[in-house]
């Protein structure tokens, strides 16, 4: 459809998705010559005052000339955009290069007059403000450095436009027009600007999924069974609040109501708006059904449907022309070969899933991509006995299949602000934009805890991802450095999430531990010890212990001002004084209630009742003879089936409620577990999470240097770039080039001969070192490939034969003299720009600790002092820096300072790819750097400084 434009090749990078303000989608692409009919037909749809906002003047129709002006393009200093829903203009955005007098010009010139026109059906959606994103970044792109508009002061929309949009920016006023000049450079305050208005768009777009006021469930079989069918029943039987239609074209004409629900051949069919469409029909008739909803006004689509991208290369495509369809209408996707969603709301009380019945209403948003897996969590999260207690349930759930549109991010974005979710789980087979990722778990994670397990492996076959060179540990310690509460196994994910659904936070590692089992106790006292918990010595009660001295010894315990959280361990008893599950439960729960500051917690042996009656104590396990709503008489629908659950393939399943009343926010729900390790492993990630929350309170600040010459670095970069697109710099470009950020690489000397090295050591300075390069023996000296303290020319000279004679030939070895530098501990510093998760600073011990052991810190550049202090401290290996068994400590302080320094070069200059420094050798006054190498590139495009768009398909 699109031509050439007069100068330029069409722009098709140009092209982007995007999410409105109301939650729905556009496209916006560059205008061409074959849009001459789209903008007449558009113009024609916009009001006469629109118009007159537009030429300050009636102009009722568009001339030829002006659809021509329009619509020819050089796409460099005449440029158009159009924002399109369903293929036809909803709004343009053009600019104009123009000269110092407001004349057309071309470049060098660098500023361009801009003007909008949006439909007005279509304004208050945002429109406009993501046009102006998107024509900003085209500008750059073409040298334009400054926008410049003209407004009628009644335009007051169009000015709100331009004053929101975060640019430094002039107005003034003259001749009856507002005239407004910005700066197109992002600005702190303008990368706000677009965060927010993204965060808005994309949690008000999941909302409308979750929250719909209709639902048209298309392929419904006319007999029982089926996919289609089974997500009609259970839409159904959970109550949904509003209007439900079954569809399939199949049905008979005078087929009017199937099981109770209106039934319609096609969604056209269907009287008044429908918000959400449940697609349950083979993949080769999606597309229609795509068309049907789109026309209808559908919002959004949850296509269960499989066989695209998990099924190979022509799925894919197919996924991708899904994508592109339900786009084309403003509709997003879950899915395709989607589970489903949940809202236990009582005001929508929607489980468009495949789950048999609905979870019991909670304070925990939970997401899964794979179908399997959510069944998996939903089943341990209601399990009673043998496992964790049911002590709360879902807010909401969404299980996105293939995650071809809405993500982990989208969802992450709904949840932050959703008042009924109080922790989020995620159960990530691959992280689709690890950038964006980071950056919003770190926002949601200093408000509500984010439990996150993450794939090991590669992503599914049906996930389109883009590739990150990182290794699977790099990534998981950078998503604990946003807040994320990174843990390894489903069990881990719902221990943890139960915990801190009602939980206070621990204040601190220190913790009671109280029971009738002194070995119960020990070993739930070991456990703390190997989590990095300090643990009070455990207070046994004896197997004789009453519901009262239970009660009593966890309020002293509380009480206790030593004391940051409660382990409560109890075995069955045998005797009529032993205390009963509900008496036992109903004694912790009170005393917990007195004292709600602290985290109580109980491991229980073989009392399946006690989990429950912990439950019941705290109002949310089903009550005997309760009316379900949705189910006539009370019945419980089908059990959630145990048999998926991992690990217990037939544990018979538990008859669960398909809605419960949510209790008191302030009530008090006691988790359970079956085994020690269990219970502390989930009260040490909550601590290490409340330390976070505490130190991100305060972030950290990025120091300025004095001595750091940022222009001078910019300079030698461009001229060492225009000799190549990448390259690894020399010895003395590597050494500039830190220099000036006051990096001091120690001088090494080429030594080709042995008259060459003690040449080289007169003039550094005995005593040197002597050291092959080569690949194979760099950093080696486990290998023999390095001489230290050579003190005198006798010295070198026999170090030299020795090292010509047990590895070859000089050329071979490329050895060095280098001065020798105060003795300390050899480090490794590196960083490197990830095309995925951006620039990351590493570090760790120099040799095995590093190499054998992978023991390194990771931290997101930029990195603030505060992130340098931890990174150090976060290795394993750490005590080797601080004095390990009664060695002299090392400066730290020094080496943190290393650390931001690298850090601002990678900053500063993403053209700086990779830098690695080792050996840095920390003594216990100052380091030296005794080898460094630099990488330059031209860097990745970073999308998150861009217009906000939608993952490309």
């Amino acid at each position: 459809m699109q031509s050439a434009s007069d100068r330029h090749e069409y722009p098709a990078h140009w092209e982007a998705d995007v999410v409105l303000r109301d939650g729905g989608t556009a496209r916006i692409r560059p205008i061409t010559v074959d849009d001459a009919e789209r903008l007449v037909s558009f113009y024609e749809q916009v009001s006469d005052e629109s118009k007159y906002y537009r030429f300050f003047a009636p102009y009722p129709r568009l001339s030829a000339k002006d659809v021509h002006r329009f619509t020819h393009h050089d796409f460099v200093d005449r440029v158009g955009l159009a924002a399109t829903i369903g293929g036809e203009f909803i709004a343009t955005v053009r600019y104009d290069r123009i000269g110092a007098h407001g004349m057309p010009a071309s470049a060098p010139a660098d500023e361009a007059e801009v003007a909008f026109l949006v439909q007005d059906a279509h304004q208050g959606r945002g429109v406009a403000s993501a046009l102006l994103e998107h024509i900003a970044a085209v500008a750059r792109e073409r040298g334009i450095r400054r926008f410049a508009a003209e407004v009628l002061p009644a335009n007051t929309k169009m000015i709100k436009v331009f004053t929101d949009a975060g640019y430094t920016q002039k107005r003034s006023f003259e001749d009856g027009v507002v005239h407004l000049e910005f700066g197109l450079e992002p600005t702190e305050r303008s990368l706000a600007v677009q965060y927010a208005r993204e965060h808005r768009a994309e949690a008000r777009s999941v909302q409308r999924l979750l929250m719909p006021g209709s639902v048209a469930v298309v392929g419904v079989g006319r007999t029982p069974g089926g996919v289609g069918r089974s997500v009609l029943g259970n839409i159904r039987d959970a109550g949904f609040t509003g209007r439900l239609h079954a569809v399939n074209k199949a049905f008979p004409e005078e087929l009017k109501e199937l099981d109770g629900v209106p039934a319609h051949r096609s969604v056209r069919d269907i009287e008044g708006p429908v918000d959400l469409a449940v697609v349950a029909v083979p993949a080769d008739h999606v597309p229609e059904i795509v068309a049907e909803c789109g026309e209808h006004g559908v919002q959004g689509l949850v296509v269960v449907s499989a066989g695209y991208a998990e099924s190979g290369p022509e799925g894919r495509e197919r996924q991708r022309q899904l994508v592109r369809h339900a786009r084309a209408y403003g509709m997003r996707i879950i899915g395709p070969n989607a589970f489903g969603i949940i809202n236990t709301s009582q005001d929508v009380r929607l489980n468009a899933s495949l789950a048999p019945e609905m979870p019991r209403p909670g304070r925990i948003g939970l997401f899964a991509q794979s179908g399997a897996i959510g069944i998996a969590l939903l089943s341990r999260l209601h399990r009673r006995g043998g496992g964790v207690t049911g002590v709360t349930g879902v807010s909401t759930f969404v299980s996105s299949g293939n995650r071809a549109d809405v993500s982990g991010n989208d969802v992450l974005q709904y949840w932050y602000d959703d008042p009924d979710t109080d922790v989020v789980l995620m159960y990530l087979e691959s992280i689709g934009n690890p950038r964006k990722f980071t950056r919003l778990a770190r926002r949601t994670a200093a408000a509500k805890p984010l439990v996150v397990v993450q794939g090991a492996g590669s992503a599914p076959q049906g996930h389109t991802v883009r590739a990150t060179r990182l290794p699977h540990a790099t990534v998981s310690a950078l998503l604990r450095q946003a807040g994320v509460i990174r843990v390894d196994t489903i069990t881990e994910l719902v221990d943890t999430g139960l915990l801190l659904a009602r939980q206070p936070l621990p204040t601190g590692p220190r913790v009671a531990i109280l029971g009738n089992s002194e070995s119960l106790g020990q070993l739930t006292y070991d456990a703390c010890l190997s989590e990095g918990l300090r643990p009070l010595p455990p207070l046994d009660l004896t197997t004789g212990a009453s519901a009262e001295d239970f009660r009593g010894a966890l309020a002293r315990a509380l009480a206790d001002e030593t004391c940051d959280a409660v382990i409560v361990t109890a075995i069955p008893a045998i005797g009529e004084a032993s205390p009963g599950d509900a008496e036992l439960a109903e004694a912790l729960r009170s005393a917990a209630g007195a004292a709600p500051a602290k985290p109580v917690m109980v491991v229980h042996v073989e009392l399946g009742g006690l989990a429950e009656a912990l439950s019941a104590a705290a109002s949310t396990a089903p009550q005997v003879g309760s009316q379900t709503p949705g189910v006539a008489g009370g019945a419980h629908p089908p059990p959630l089936s145990a048999s998926l659950e991992r690990g217990d393939p037939h544990r018979p399943a538990e008859r669960l409620p398909t809605a419960v009343p949510d209790p008191p926010a302030d009530s008090r729900l006691i988790p359970a577990y079956p085994a020690a390790e269990r219970a502390v492993r989930a009260l040490a990630e909550g601590v290490k999470y409340a330390r976070w929350r505490r130190e991100a309170a305060e972030p950290g600040k990025v120091p300025e240097y004095e001595d750091i010459d940022e222009k001078g670095a910019a300079e030698l970069i461009g001229g060492l770039l225009a000799r190549g697109q990448g390259l690894t710099l020399g010895t003395e470009a590597t050494c500039e080039l830190l220099r000036m950020y006051g990096v001091h690489v120690h001088r090494a000397v080429a030594a080709p001969t042995a008259d060459d090295a003690v040449a080289a050591a007169r003039t550094l300075g005995y005593p040197v070192a002597l050291k092959a390069t080569a690949p194979h023996l760099r950093h080696r000296a486990d290998l023999g490939g390095v001489r230290l303290d050579l003190a005198d020319e006798g010295q070198l000279r026999r170090a030299y034969a020795e090292l010509t004679g047990l590895f070859g030939k000089p050329e071979e070895l490329r050895p060095v003299v280098q001065r020798m530098a105060p003795r300390g501990v050899d480090t490794v510093v590196r960083a490197v720009i990830d095309p995925a998760a951006g620039a990351v600073l590493s570090f760790g011990l120099a040799g095995a600790a590093s190499q054998l052991l992978g023991d390194m810190a990771h931290r997101l550049v930029p990195v603030t002092d505060r992130d340098a202090t931890s990174l150090i401290r976060s290795i394993r290996t750490a005590p080797l820096l601080f004095g390990w068994r009664g060695s002299t400590p090392v400066d730290t302080p020094a080496l943190e300072e290393l650390l931001l320094r690298v850090s601002r070069l990678v900053d500063d200059h993403p053209e700086v790819v990779a830098v690695t420094l080792e050996p840095v050798v920390v003594a216990p006054r100052g380091l030296s750097v005794l080898g460094a190498s630099v990488r330059l590139a031209q860097p990745p495009a970073r999308d998150d400084l861009g217009p906000r768009t939608l993952p490309a398909y």
